[in-house]
């Protein structure tokens, strides 16, 4: 989530330019999560936040005496009040500053700011040994951090809800382009570099740039401390909702951090510095432990996943990239959740890394994701989102701003989330795609050596409307399903992966979200009812006793019936009226997975044969 956060990018001027910095695409790395600011000054992203209401009648009550004034004035005004009235949700006598390293456990505690002081900004230096600060607004509540917010961040609002309505800024998205590592004697020979990694290589005197103190892992043996130095109320908020909040005893003796994430989102870079290509810069330095490249390291297996489990204690694990119902599949009200994005397996369980949820908030409803629909609400962090000027009502389906919108919410916000977030080993693996070209059918029951080859591939595919210049399908892989975060070479998870299946008997099984009868455009989006049907029935291992076909070209098992499925969807070529045009377009698919495979060819996973089998297990021709 350091990459997420340091996408979080503020701009000094509003008057700065956007179209040059928005114009910039992702080259050869897939962004799975990029969004498009549709806005050419900072101004016009502020108005594009907020929609009037029609008709636009006079305001009653207090709000009736800002119906005059000018926006500024008014908006200034409302601002003054809503912190007025969050003062009272929190200790009145305001954030304690504090002097000296919140690590050391020597506090000096200073006379506490009133909230409508000007709090000055905090100075952070840095040294080889250790953080020292000089001032620091300290673990602060979300009611503090809402305060912060909406008093000194222009596009801070309150929504109807309680939650708080931020822009992010000029990246919408991930930034996987300008993720720089600290290269050194231990990285240089084992970290992914070259052709397809996420990995630009740095000097460590380039590293340095301008607090939270939290968890990850949620597994007690593995569990890592991080501390977050941040520039905005929001980040810290945002933070706070996704890391693991440590109680007031566990900060007491928190001592010093396993890694630290410094968040300078507010400070473009300087691409004229060396080793930058753009404003946006994601730094590592993994000499200096600020990055937990390290579970791989002591044979655990990092994922980018949602996980849950049934009541019988049956678990799932979900890969998939941004757009293919990650978080809303293993967001089941019927199942516990364990978490919707990161997790760890180890030789004793799976583990939840965070302690929140990231999800995405576009088309959002109460009937179609209950749970995430019920979990935004006072303490939640959406992002991009437009709501209605007085009502202040969210209207989850304008994409003004980006189609990109979020939520981040702490994981207590859902009803059925299993606390402490871990669970036994996973009986399944699904791994989801979102296949715009209509051609991989709804479901497919995988080999151990097929698991492995569409996990490397981490195949999705964009429609028109998620990026610009998009106007037909386009794949999208990204490698583990997660490129963007990978530290070592893809092969090394993909082993692990293996390993770890093969030892628990998982069975691995390919879930298509996209669209059947046709590409996109023609075709129609399978609808999200049956797929939940098809994911409960891998729940309940109905699934492993129907009856399969294989597919040709890829090769694929699918079963010939599924109760509450159409079965002609199962099978993609008989939902095609147009049969050859169906098979040029599965040729066309199985080509871009050949030709995106070839960066891997040249690695060896586990034993030769095992390679010789993922290689094989492709798409024949």
């Amino acid at each position: 989530k350091e990459e997420m956060a340091a996408n979080r990018t503020g701009v000094t001027s509003p008057r700065t330019p956007l179209k040059s910095i928005l114009t910039e695409k992702a080259k050869g790395i897939p962004n799975d999560s990029a969004g498009t600011v549709k806005a050419q000054t900072i101004e016009e992203l502020h108005s594009l936040q907020r929609k009037r209401s029609a008709p636009n009648m006079p305001l009653q009550g207090t709000a009736g005496a800002f119906a005059n004034l000018s926006e500024d004035e008014r908006q200034r005004q409302q601002l003054q009040s809503i912190s007025a009235s969050l003062a009272s949700l929190t200790r009145g006598t305001g954030p304690k500053v504090i002097r000296g390293d919140p690590g050391g456990g020597k506090y000096e505690a200073v006379s506490h700011v009133a909230h409508h002081h000007h709090i000055e900004a905090p100075v952070i230096s840095v040294s080889d040994s250790s953080l020292k600060f000089t001032h620091v607004l300290y673990n602060l509540s979300p009611g503090e951090l809402y305060e912060q917010a909406l008093k000194y961040e222009k596009g801070s609002f309150l929504t109807s809800t309680g939650a708080l309505a931020t822009l992010s800024g000029a990246k919408t998205g991930r930034s996987p382009r300008d993720k720089r590592v600290v290269i050194d004697d231990t990285t240089q020979d084992e970290l992914w570099w070259g052709k397809g990694s996420p990995n630009i290589e740095m000097d460590e005197h380039t590293f340095m740039v301008f607090v939270n103190d939290q968890f990850l892992n949620w597994d007690p043996k593995n569990r890592i401390k991080v501390r977050i130095v941040s520039c905005r109320a929001y980040h810290s908020l945002f933070m706070h909702n996704m890391c693991i909040r440590p109680t007031s005893e566990e900060l007491e003796n928190f001592g010093t951090p396993d890694f630290t994430i410094y968040n300078a989102g507010q400070f473009p870079c300087n691409r004229y510095t060396h080793y930058m290509t753009s404003s946006t810069s994601i730094d590592i330095n993994l000499n200096r432990k600020e990055m937990h490249y390290l579970m791989p390291k002591r044979h655990i297996l990092s994922l980018h996943s949602g996980c849950n489990m049934g009541k019988d204690g049956d678990v799932a694990l979900f890969f998939g990239l941004s757009g293919t119902g990650k978080t809303t599949l293993s967001t089941d009200h019927n199942r516990f959740l364990i978490g919707d994005d990161e997790h760890c397996w180890s030789d004793d369980c799976i583990s939840n890394i965070e302690g929140g949820c990231y999800a995405k908030c576009i088309d959002l409803s109460k009937e179609k994701e209950p749970d995430i629909w019920n979990a935004i609400k006072f303490g939640t962090v959406l992002e991009n989102v437009v709501f209605d000027e007085h009502t202040r009502e969210v209207d989850y389906t304008d994409k003004s701003v980006t189609e990109n919108t979020r939520a981040a919410y702490p994981i207590e916000f859902i009803p059925n989330a299993k606390i402490p977030c871990f669970c036994p080993h996973p009986k399944n693996v699904i791994l989801l795609a979102c296949d715009a070209f209509g051609v991989l059918p709804p479901v497919s029951k995988l080999s151990l050596a097929q698991t492995m080859y569409h996990f490397i591939s981490g195949y999705t595919a964009l429609v028109a409307g998620t990026v610009d210049s998009i106007k037909e399908p386009t794949a999208t892989f990204s490698a583990c399903f997660g490129a963007a975060f990978l530290m070592l070479h893809p092969t090394t998870y993909a082993a692990m992966l293996a390993e770890k299946m093969h030892e628990h008997g998982a069975t691995g099984w390919l879930v298509n979200t996209g669209w059947c009868g046709g590409s996109y455009g023609s075709g129609n989006r399978i609808k999200l009812p049956y797929t939940r049907k098809i994911i409960n029935a891998i729940h309940s291992g109905s699934l492993l006793k129907a009856t399969y076909e294989k597919t040709e070209v890829f090769g694929l098992n699918i079963p010939s019936e599924i109760e509450g499925v159409p079965q002609e969807i199962l099978r993609p070529e008989n939902a095609w009226a147009d049969k050859e045009a169906y098979k040029n377009t599965l040729l066309k698919l199985a080509g871009l997975f050949k030709n995106n495979f070839e960066t891997f060819t040249e690695y060896k996973i586990g034993e030769d044969k095992l390679t010789e089998e993922i290689l094989a297990a492709g798409p024949i021709f």
